[in-house]
């Protein structure tokens, strides 16, 4: 192999070199031909404490908004509850209130005393049943109505409106006193459309519930109708109508399509139905007399106003009302835990 060479004269045509690039005259040059300024890492620029900034800043903002009603909560709910718990671990009974004997601690003992009452988990376990029917009775009639308002016209909708936030506005002593008329045995309307003479609904322990039941969902959908359909109204129209070109049947929509996209706002009247059926008193209370013959249609509500009032056993009242709030708070949380191991965004 025959080694190339250039000839002298002919430096201009050989390949040129890279250049070099030229040094600063004012950075001072190092050993070894390497500028000063290289051996000096570049600064970066000063990190800012994490709880400074706009970002953190603007995290803090929604509380400031939220706080005035949190005081207000706290006022309302927190104290009582506070309250509610102490009186709970006291020997508190109507001599104490009324001063004759002083006030002692009790730890768990009045806990004790009421989980070792058998009629205490027999209106446990009716007062979770029933809770439950409501819960799904609502839920049922609500989104039920919610998905017929979509599809009538604007004078029927808001006749259907107006009826279900009238029967939303009643009080509760109110709806049960007329539903008690309604279903009277000698005067009641539905009995004479009905044809069942004299039936009394409130003698038998299930049709007593039955009625109570009716109450409660006709009281509570409304709630449940009007959430849910502004839910329905935000889903967008394409959504629905590509559903319908693809030949799905109504429940198919419902069922793959727009239950789905309302799961964040079918948690939220979920829960508010758990806690709102699960503490009925006032329907119990005036349509079954009190709980029923012989407490057969007791619940938890009216089992602890019977052991704080009628008794004057407040300490076993209030333990029943603690008891209510942790199984209150263990349903919701677990619901909730329930849904986010699914992957829901909530």
């Amino acid at each position: 192999m025959t080694k190339l060479s250039v000839p002298a004269g002919d430096t201009a045509t050989a390949a040129p070199t890279a250049p070099t690039a030229p040094t600063s005259p004012s950075a001072p040059t190092a050993p070894g031909g390497r500028t000063a300024g290289a051996l000096r890492p570049a600064r970066s620029a000063p990190r800012r404490g994490r709880g400074s900034g706009p970002r953190s800043r603007a995290g803090w903002t929604p509380w400031l908004y939220l706080a005035p009603a949190l005081v207000v909560l706290a006022a309302l709910l927190v104290y009582p509850v506070y309250q509610l718990g102490l009186i709970s671990f006291l020997q508190y009974t109507q001599a104490q209130v009324s001063g004759g004997q002083p006030t002692t601690f009790q730890g768990f003992g009045n806990y004790a005393t009421l989980f070792s009452d058998g009629q205490f988990w027999t209106v446990l376990l009716t007062t979770l049943l029933f809770a439950a029917a409501c819960v799904l009775g609502t839920l049922a009639v609500g989104c039920a109505l919610a998905v017929l308002l979509t599809r009538v016209r604007a004078l029927p909708r808001l006749v259907l409106m107006l009826a279900a936030l009238g029967a939303w506005a009643t009080p509760a002593i109110t709806g049960s006193t007329v539903w008690l008329f309604l279903f009277d045995p000698d005067f009641g309307p539905v009995n004479k459309l009905l044809g069942l003479g004299d039936f009394s609904w409130t003698y038998g322990r299930y049709s007593a519930f039955a009625l109570v039941l009716s109450e409660v969902v006709w009281c509570s959908f409304p709630f449940v109708m009007v959430t849910v359909y502004a839910g329905i109204k935000a889903i967008p129209e394409e959504v629905l109508e590509a559903a319908e070109l693809d030949g799905a049947s109504r429940w198919t929509i419902w069922r793959s399509v727009m239950a789905p996209m309302l799961r964040p706002i079918l948690v939220v009247v979920t829960i508010q139905s758990i806690i709102w059926d699960f503490k009925v008193f006032t329907q119990i209370y005036v349509i079954t007399n009190g709980g029923g013959i012989a407490g057969q249609n007791m619940v938890l509500n009216v089992y602890a106003y019977q052991k704080a009032f009628a008794s004057s056993q407040y300490s076993l009242g209030s333990a029943v009302g603690i008891v209510m709030l942790l199984i209150l708070l263990t349903a919701s949380l677990g619901y909730l835990r329930l849904l986010r191991r699914q992957g829901e965004q909530l």
